[in-house]
């Protein structure tokens, strides 16, 4: 540990990055078609919605954790439909996040600072989705652990 910060393991994070790399094509495919097309859309009849429904419980995990990666890195580009597609995701339940998974979202959440406004949406619903005591406690809307660094 070094200044307060827990290390997630790296074969870990790069699992991570690997299943992020298989749905990234796809996904930012779909993000672009969908930036071009009728923001009025039911989110099932969109790019981004086929996308999210062809995938498993895994596949999706990977797409959100792709989705909030791309939005928090970009979050001054347009990110409206990218957005959506982290939200439809993050209402969905029963996709088995790990707590590693929900830590790496939190992590990448708080490096990308407050400027991104909705940085919170799919850590803070995956992270609802653990069993109880998965994660440290929260107090006044911030967890009790130290800040990770991923890799």
């Amino acid at each position: 540990m070094r200044s307060g910060r827990v290390r997630l393991d790296r074969a870990v994070v790069q699992g991570f990055y690997d299943r992020m790399r298989v749905v990234a094509p796809a996904a930012y495919g779909a993000i672009e078609r969908d930036r071009a097309d009728d923001p009025g859309r039911s989110f099932a009849e969109t790019a981004c919605g086929r996308l999210a429904g062809s995938l498993d419980g895994g596949g999706l995990r990977a797409l959100g954790m792709w989705a909030h990666h791309w939005c928090m890195r970009f979050y001054d580009d347009d990110t409206r439909v990218g957005l959506r597609l982290v939200r439809e995701i993050a209402g969905r339940g029963g996709l088995g996040w790990t707590a590693d998974e929900v830590r790496w979202l939190l992590d990448q959440s708080y490096a990308a600072g407050p400027a991104a406004a909705h940085r919170f949406t799919l850590p803070l619903a995956a992270a609802a989705q653990l069993p109880p005591g998965a994660l440290p406690e929260w107090r006044d809307g911030v967890p009790e652990w130290p800040r990770l660094l991923a890799g």
